[in-house]
């Protein structure tokens, strides 16, 4: 099985490359974990993964700027519904559009709109910051299973990721108010928080997509 982790510019890719193959081997082989900016590898790839870390429109343009990858993830997850998770802004890249220094177009995969955290308590810091709990409004995803309610994941961001059906939110955190830290439909997968960061609710979700068959 080759998991394609891509790189375009963005992402903690090390630190998400060491997360992965530490699954892989509790796995218990048969998993090719590679970091990769090669359409073509990306396109052959069983799963694929696209981390994301800075603003939505920067990552958006080195997406495009990778020379077929745009082309080449649209034909895998949504033409060959290979398995996907999108980490952070590379889950924010699935919406329709983006509103982060102006109004962006997104991947549009699922249906939805990138806003700025707006929290009801005026003392909450933005940016979103450190741990917090998920909150599962629907049955458990396959990707989410074995995570209970309360667990622990580790945040970083200033967006979030607001889908038109509510039915697309498979996890939700509370910071001023409910946002969703998971989100998916079909073969896609992605979440506001960064499992390489989240010890061992971030391992068991990895642990989870490497078992993944949409």
């Amino acid at each position: 099985m080759l998991v394609a982790l891509i790189d375009y510019g963005s992402g903690n890719l090390h630190s998400a490359a060491k997360s992965f193959e530490k699954a892989a081997r509790a796995h218990g082989g048969g998993v090719d974990i590679r970091v990769t900016g090669d359409a073509d590898l990306a396109a052959a790839a069983d799963a694929i993964v696209l981390p994301g870390v800075g603003a939505f429109a920067d990552c958006m343009a080195g997406l495009a700027a990778a020379p077929g990858m745009a082309q080449a993830l649209e034909e895998a997850v949504i033409g060959k519904g290979r398995p996907f998770l999108g980490i952070c802004v590379g889950m924010q890249l699935m919406a329709a559009r983006g509103f982060e220094h102006g109004k962006h177009r997104g991947l549009g995969w699922i249906e939805g709109d990138v806003c700025a955290l707006d929290p009801s308590d005026p003392a909450l810091k933005i940016p979103h910051m450190g741990w917090n709990t998920l909150e599962f409004p629907q049955d458990p995803h396959p990707v989410l299973s074995g995570l209970e309610a309360g667990a622990h994941a580790y945040f970083v961001h200033s967006f979030q990721m607001v889908p038109a059906r509510a039915q697309d939110v498979l996890a939700t955190t509370d910071y001023g108010g409910r946002l969703a830290a998971a989100i998916g439909r079909d073969n896609m997968i992605g979440v506001q928080f960064h499992p390489e960061k989240s010890q061992k609710t971030g391992l068991k979700l990895i642990a989870n997509f490497l078992e993944w068959r949409p």
